[in-house]
């Protein structure tokens, strides 16, 4: 059921669905949490935001409503009101994407150098993108929740991702964070490890603070997990307020269980940044 048709549904019944907003809709991971928010529709009225008409356009493929998805660019703030008109929860998946230069022969050795298109550098999407979502979800008066997907490794200037482009991308990244905590909005901040295309629901999820777990092992976790820990940040208030860090132990480790109780791993997350 399209947006639109279920927002009207849910006033006619009077039944209390949240209207979730997925922005970076269109990447691997944002496409798998419209997908898993869409199969809860008796809870969970889903729109997407995606930067182009190309994007929109994928997005749709095998189905969907046109009125689902918006077209809308984060660095420009005032194309962003008509897919956050209205939302009650706002789950953030935008982040800016290193390119790497053309010429790089890996048979000559060396490491290939990146950068970062204009319009598309990380001050610009992690930082002053990200803040104007959270500008707009404020402006509304109707959001009651935001779901920020950030990654690990923020405490650490030196980190290799920040040197990307000279991006400093984790650095941009942790000020939106902070930007959010300090909103007067709920939020839940998950600090992702490297971001895996494995299948979901198959591991046993760690979570942890302050980088702890990246000089350990267990550093990476599947986008599906991800996913889902955004889906039932929203479902569960045990997750407001909080930030952590979260990856996944290998499948099959011994000794491992998969996760299925989030709200005993929300509960016990302390830490509010």
């Amino acid at each position: 059921m399209g947006s639109r048709a279920g927002e009207a549904a849910a006033a006619a019944t009077g039944v209390q669905k949240t209207v979730v907003l997925v922005t970076g809709a269109g990447g691997r991971t944002g496409k798998i949490v419209c997908e898993k928010l869409k199969k809860q529709p008796e809870k969970f009225v889903v729109r997407g935001l995606v930067r182009t008409e190309e994007a929109k356009a994928a997005l749709l493929v095998g189905g969907g409503d046109d009125a689902d998805v918006f077209v809308g660019d984060i660095t420009k703030p005032e194309s962003l009101k008509p897919a956050f008109q209205g939302i009650d929860a706002l789950v953030i998946l935008t982040s800016a994407v290193p390119k790497m230069k053309p010429g790089f022969d890996p048979s000559k050795g060396g490491r290939p150098e990146f950068y970062y298109p204009n319009g598309g550098t990380p001050e610009e999407v992690d930082w002053k993108g990200q803040k104007a979502q959270i500008d707009a979800a404020k402006a509304t008066g109707s959001v009651k929740q935001i779901v920020l997907v950030a990654s690990m490794g923020g405490q650490d200037v030196n980190h290799p991702l920040n040197s990307f482009g000279n991006g400093k991308i984790l650095i941009w990244k942790r000020k939106a964070e902070q930007y959010l905590a300090d909103s007067d909005i709920p939020y839940t901040i998950i600090r992702a490890g490297g971001l895996q295309d494995k299948e979901g629901g198959v591991r046993e999820l760690v979570v942890g603070k302050d980088d702890e777990l990246l000089n350990t092992e267990i550093n990476s976790i599947p986008r599906a997990d991800v996913a889902e820990l955004c889906v039932q940040a929203l479902l569960l208030k045990e997750a407001q307020n909080k930030a952590f860090d979260v990856a996944s132990k290998p499948e099959g480790q011994n000794g491992s269980v998969p996760t299925t109780d989030f709200l005993a791993l929300f509960a016990n997350v302390i830490s509010k940044f």
